[in-house]
């Protein structure tokens, strides 16, 4: 009689075969990817950088300062709205409307992914809540990182530890799959459908992104739970390689197309 396949090499075979490889080039969609940012200053750091080197074009728009945003996205890629100072509650007209806008890329079934204020969004949009720590902590530093088993799946390679700057968290909304899980914040990363991704993290922050968000925010660093200035640039030293690995590949399944077979 043969041995039984035991539950765990199942598993591992299953994710071997979920996973499709998939490639990101601007050539084989010259459409640009929609990036909605929150200040007038803000940039899309890493993200913008990774798309950009894969010949992918952008079309920045900022809503705060006026800025419409498309009652399509069949001239898009895609779409990904950051994050920023902003609470997905806060009843500013420019916030209420990104919300409802967020109906154009899960009715239309195109990739998008909302980054810490962005996938708060989409949760507010979904129906769930946005709110703070029940005890007043925040995460702003690194804090451990765990994937799912649907996370897995999804993508081999998730970091262990993740750079966060944030005071709400938010509830994971009915039909959505979680991908990733916090110690103090419980709901890191989720997909819902087919297209539509949420991470409370922060893995597109370049170093000079780190250092101005450290200057101008530095009051911030005094909050309960937060980490000390220092701890931000000890622990980018030895956490960023995995995470910008990470971002690479994430942003590869979500925005790319699956490899032909040769």
């Amino acid at each position: 009689m043969d041995n039984p396949i035991s539950k765990s090499a199942i598993e591992t075979l299953e994710e071997s075969a979920a996973r499709t490889h998939y490639i990101l080039e601007g050539r084989t969609d010259p459409r640009p990817v929609l990036i909605v940012l929150h200040q007038e200053t803000s940039t899309c750091g890493r993200v913008g950088q990774i798309l950009q080197r894969c010949g992918v074009a952008l079309d920045i728009r900022r809503p705060v300062i006026g800025d419409r945003l498309p009652e399509t996205l069949d001239d898009h890629r895609g779409a990904i709205v950051f994050g920023g100072p902003p609470s997905a509650n806060d009843p500013d007209a420019y916030i209420r409307g990104e919300i409802d806008w967020l109906d154009v890329p899960l009715v239309e079934d195109r990739p998008f992914l909302g980054i810490c204020l962005g996938a708060q969004m989409l949760v507010k949009h979904l129906g769930g809540e946005v709110g703070p720590h029940a005890e007043g902590l925040v995460e702003i530093g690194y804090y451990p990182l765990k994937s799912t088993t649907e996370g897995r799946r999804l993508m081999p390679h998730w970091p262990e530890m993740v750079y966060q700057w944030h005071r709400e968290g938010f509830s994971l909304p009915s039909d959505a799959t979680l991908l990733a899980t916090g110690e103090r914040f419980p709901h890191q990363a989720f997909q819902y459908g087919r297209a539509a991704f949420g991470v409370q993290f922060h893995a597109e922050l370049t170093l000079a992104m780190v250092h101005r968000w450290t200057t101008r925010g530095h009051e911030r660093l005094a909050l309960p739970g937060a980490q000390k200035r220092r701890q931000h640039f000890d622990g980018r030293a030895v956490y960023d390689a995995p995470v910008k690995r990470w971002l690479g590949e994430f942003l590869v399944r979500i925005f790319g197309e699956p490899a032909k077979a040769e």
